[in-house]
């Protein structure tokens, strides 16, 4: 299996607190790779680190299949990014902005500045100051800087923050045309499943600073799994019953009345039952087949019952 990168017990401690501990991620060259955590889960930590902005307290990152070092200025050149938000010159131009980094990336194709606007949908505004950018466009910006140089992989942070659906459906066409056509190869965080799940060929969850899983969005449509979602009055009572009286340990509490069952071998009827004589008043019993977001829920849910 050829990949990208390759973390290997990969840790930051900062002032003896754990941000992420022993994470182990494998990225194959041409896919587009999501990145999953609740906020705080130690997502954009494992980012900084990869772009050599922090430095691992212990394990090791390989890159192109050379372990990055601090010295890894070339290995660095093949990357694009995003972190956290992107920054620039406020007083200069968009357009200005761009050609400045291809100068100090040592990249000199004179029209790779243009295509890149163009591709962003930037170029009314390219000769604008950024400081008169609004978020989007900003986002927009950082976007088209970070794929400018054609690297071979693209680290990005949140890159739909600030942008709307029609924005985010251009970018998410964007990415998937620049992986198919140009071999790109693409790490892609966010709190957005719907966006992760259109555009993803594999999925990496972290929570509370480990890794929990890794999978193709391809095993996870043929894993067909089903949850049964109920909604209830009392959700305490309810819990209190699926919990100690059902047995039921595989569920997740998603709001003040709605609770997701993945029970194996659970079925309506017997929950329906088992709550309405001990007097549980429910709204409504359905059953669903699992999707990212779903997933995700049950990824994290089993790191709650086990913290």
């Amino acid at each position: 299996m050829s990949y990208i990168l390759q973390t290997h017990h990969l840790s930051k401690v900062i002032d003896g607190k754990k941000l992420v501990t022993d994470v182990d991620i494998h990225i194959k060259k041409g896919e587009i790779y999501g990145f999953l955590g609740p906020n705080g889960a130690g997502k954009t930590t494992v980012m900084k680190m990869i772009t050599n902005l922090w430095k691992p307290t212990d394990g090791m990152i390989s890159l192109f299949k050379e372990a990055l070092s601090a010295t890894s200025y070339e290995v660095l050149k093949r990357m694009g990014s995003i972190i956290e938000f992107p920054t620039f010159y406020e007083h200069m131009s968009g357009k200005d902005n761009l050609q400045l980094h291809c100068e100090y990336m040592g990249y000199y194709n004179k029209d790779s500045v243009d295509k890149a606007l163009e591709l962003l949908d930037l170029t009314k505004a390219a000769d604008k100051p950024v400081k008169r950018y609004s978020l989007g466009m900003k986002q927009r910006l950082g976007i088209a800087r970070a794929i400018l140089c054609r690297p071979e992989f693209v680290v990005l942070d949140e890159p739909a923050n600030g942008l709307d659906p029609a924005g985010m459906k251009q970018i998410r066409d964007l990415f998937r045309m620049l992986c198919t056509e140009y071999g790109m190869t693409f790490m892609i965080s966010s709190h957005l499943l719907p966006e992760i799940e259109s555009i993803a060929d594999t999925v990496g969850v972290i929570d509370h600073g480990k890794m929990m899983k890794e999978i193709s969005m391809k095993e996870i449509a043929e894993m067909n799994t089903t949850y049964i979602e109920l909604v209830v009055e009392d959700m305490k009572k309810a819990s209190y019953v699926l919990a100690d009286k059902m047995q039921f340990s595989n569920f997740k509490i998603i709001d003040d009345s709605k609770i997701r069952i993945y029970e194996q071998g659970a079925a309506p009827q017997k929950i329906s039952k088992g709550l309405l004589i001990n007097d549980v008043e429910i709204i409504s019993i359905n059953q669903h087949t699992q999707n990212l977001e779903d997933y995700f829920l049950k990824i994290t849910a089993e790191v709650e019952r086990s913290c």
